[in-house]
């Protein structure tokens, strides 16, 4: 997206988040069709399942709704407040899920049919971005995967730039760590050979 055009967003959110905390819904419904698909697929990588996504959007344009007077803008955006609301409904519908599937692994086995969803893979950096801490998967989720610069991350985190980034960088590694276990000491003992 060209600066221009996001300048025009930021201007539409400003004017409809304005008449929106005045409760006036065809406003709240412009700014609903603005973000919808770049909500929708922020939490496409986070929800356990798949069909979980569509909740999660719902439950995130809900929150925005009844929350309209806490809601901050960013750059007169209302987009990092909404990916941050994502990612906590995206964490609360996984806790959800594993409990769930807790309850069901006490109940008395029953016959099993095949579920095909159950054989759907959504990939080992999905899986292991869900393994880290939730102020972890924010930094990720808001720099690296919704592109917002640190600034701007910091502003919606309520956290000074220099923590955001040295959040990114530890979440970075400890994402890395994840998907590949010899990716640190690896690129240790490459500096280490650098050097010398």
């Amino acid at each position: 997206m060209s600066d221009t055009s996001t300048s025009a967003a930021s201007d539409r959110d400003r004017g409809d988040w304005v008449q929106a905390q005045r409760g006036e819904g065809e406003a709240f419904g412009r700014i609903f069709d603005r973000h919808r698909d770049r909500v929708y697929r922020h939490v496409f990588r986070l929800v356990p399942v798949v069909a979980d996504a569509d909740d999660a959007v719902a439950i995130t344009f809900m929150e925005a709704w009844r929350r309209r007077d806490q809601a901050r803008l960013v750059d007169d955006s209302l987009l990092p407040w909404l990916l941050v609301t994502a990612t906590r409904v995206a964490q609360n519908l996984t806790r959800g899920a594993r409990r769930y599937r807790a309850l069901l692994a006490r109940l008395p086995a029953d016959v099993h049919t095949f579920d095909h969803a159950d054989s759907v893979d959504d990939g080992l950096a999905s899986a292991a971005l869900r393994e880290l801490s939730l102020a972890d998967r924010h930094v990720i989720a808001l720099c690296v995967l919704e592109g917002l610069t640190d600034r701007e991350a910091a502003v919606v985190l309520d956290l000074p730039v220099g923590t955001v980034k040295s959040r990114l960088s530890r979440a970075k590694r400890r994402l890395a760590a994840r998907i590949n276990p010899y990716a640190e000491p690896l690129a240790r003992l490459d500096e280490a050979t650098h050097d010398a």
